[in-house]
Order: C-alpha cells, then sequence, then structure tokens
C-alpha cells in the first residue's frame, strides 16, 4: 500500500485505467468509479492511494490516507488478525501494522497513538512507537500548578508506570502505584498533577485525594450498616480478605473509615462490631 501520482491512460465503463509504468497495458491499474472522488479524464495525472484488492490484483483509489509519513494521531484499529492488525488512516483501506510495532496488544475499536511509515518493501505501514514523536511534538507545562487535572491518552506502559500525552500537548507519567487499576494503551484517562518536573513534564496521579477517598470509603461503611439493621460484625480484628469482600476496601483503608466515622459520633462500637448511633 503507497500513494503515488498516476497518469490516466484509458477509460471504460467500470473507470479509468492508470499507467503503472511497466509498458504493458495489462499492468495498467483500475481506479473504479466509486473509487474517484472527482471525475478524471485520459491524461490527467492524479494521486492516488494503491492497494490490493480481495483477488490480490493492484488497486487504486483517489480515498488518499488523512495523515503523512512521520505524522502521529489517535487512529482506530479496525481489525486483528494473526499477524498483527489493521488501523483506520482515512483511506479506502486499513494500513497494516505488524506485532513488532504495537505496545500491548490492542482490540478492535481501540483507540490508540500511532503514526503512519514506509517499511522496508516500500509499504505504508503504522507503529504505536511513537515515543520520540510525542517528545517532539510536546510542550512544557505551563499555567499548570499541583492538584489540577488534566486529561489525556495514554501512549506507553512501562513496569514503573504509565506515560500519557496530555489534551495540552504535556507529557506526563503516573507512576504505577499512583495507577488504580489495569491501563490499556490508547485509554483516555484522567490524573491529578502531584509534581512539576525541571523538564517541563508532569507527574500525576489517578488516586483520589485522601480526603475525598476517606469520605467515600466512610459512606459506603456506613450505606453497608444502614442496609444490614444499622450494624456490622466487622472491626480490626477481621481478616483483609473478608473486608475487601464486603467492601472493596483494604484493611488500612477500612480502619480508617471506621474510625472518621467513630470520630464524628455517626458509629458506636459493640461486641464484634459496631453500630449506627
Amino acid at each position: 500500500m503507497t500513494v503515488a501520482a498516476l497518469k490516466v491512460v484509458r477509460q471504460n465503463e467500470f473507470g479509468a485505467f492508470l499507467d503503472a509504468g511497466t509498458g504493458k497495458t495489462s499492468d495498467d491499474i483500475l481506479l473504479h468509479k466509486g473509487q474517484q472522488t472527482s471525475e478524471v479524464s485520459v491524461g490527467d495525472v492524479v494521486k492516488v492511494f494503491l492497494y490490493l484488492d480481495p483477488k490480490k490484483r493492484l488497486t487504486a483509489s483517489m480515498k488518499i490516507p488523512k495523515m503523512r509519513v512521520g505524522q502521529i494521531a489517535r487512529l482506530k484499529i479496525i481489525n486483528v488478525t494473526g499477524n498483527g492488525a489493521f488501523v483506520d488512516v482515512g483511506a479506502e483501506r486499513g494500513i497494516f501494522m505488524p506485532f513488532a510495532e504495537m505496545r500491548g496488544r490492542p482490540k478492535v475499536d481501540e483507540i490508540v497513538w500511532a503514526k503512519l511509515y514506509v517499511d522496508k518493501s516500500g509499504r505504508l505501514a503504522v507503529s504505536m512507537k511513537v515515543s520520540d514523536e510525542i517528545r517532539r511534538a510536546s510542550k512544557p507545562a505551563e499555567n499548570i500548578k499541583r492538584g489540577d487535572k488534566i486529561t489525556g491518552a495514554v501512549f506507553n506502559i512501562i513496569p514503573s508506570g504509565a506515560f500519557v500525552f496530555s489534551e495540552q500537548r504535556n507529557i506526563v507519567f503516573i507512576p504505577s502505584k499512583e495507577i488504580p487499576r489495569e491501563l490499556r494503551i490508547g485509554q483516555v484517562v484522567e490524573a491529578r498533577v502531584t509534581f512539576l518536573r525541571d523538564d517541563g513534564r508532569l507527574n500525576a496521579s489517578m488516586l483520589e485525594q485522601k480526603e475525598s477517598a476517606l469520605d467515600r470509603d466512610a459512606e459506603k461503611i456506613f450505606d453497608f450498616m444502614n442496609a444490614n439493621g444499622g450494624s456490622m460484625n466487622f472491626n480490626d480484628k477481621t481478616s483483609p480478605e473478608k473486608i475487601f469482600a464486603a467492601f472493596r476496601l483494604s484493611k488500612a483503608a477500612f480502619k480508617r473509615a471506621v474510625g472518621h466515622l467513630y470520630r464524628q459520633r455517626r458509629i458506636e462500637k459493640i461486641d464484634g462490631g459496631f453500630k449506627i448511633v
């Protein structure tokens, strides 16, 4: 698959034929009427996207990819095969992305940061390895302070955390310990700025600030008690597994939330647990 400027040498009821440059009319490339975005005439030189049709015949389309070689964009995965995936770049056909050019294993309909490039055989291809391109396209953070919210798409994940390219074109790193759930490449996330680096990049967290998390956890426990006759048989000796099964909280978070409710005098101790005051 590639883009070329070719001359219209003849026409018939199906469309126009383009000169393949081999000197053989049998090699002329069909530009079907359905693939023409404007009327063409014999002698015109038209810019076309070349691809193989289902019968492996070289075919042309005037529906050209919407991005240039070397450009990056958020692109949609339209098919996944045993060898890679096909990505929508706005052309007549999806462009192939080999497994070797993937980050993670994207699924159909996911949208990922990717770039268009020319492979060793001269064909257009897509790669998710865009760290260098994003670095060049990024800009230092300005008018941003700790605690501000940022939104962006994940473009790389490493053992220590995830890299995000924000809507303001800032590069943001979220350490693994600040990520509460599994992320996927291409996923759009919201995070809170925790550190402004000297190089203009940002560190951020997807965790709630302790105060809001504490209030949320306390209300979760209080609602549980309300729904169970106003009490619960959970205390600081209850196993972490049992606490997590009931509240989806760690034992440490559970104890903080119970202490918060107790200090507010909304609950009181009973044998084996607590009850609502």
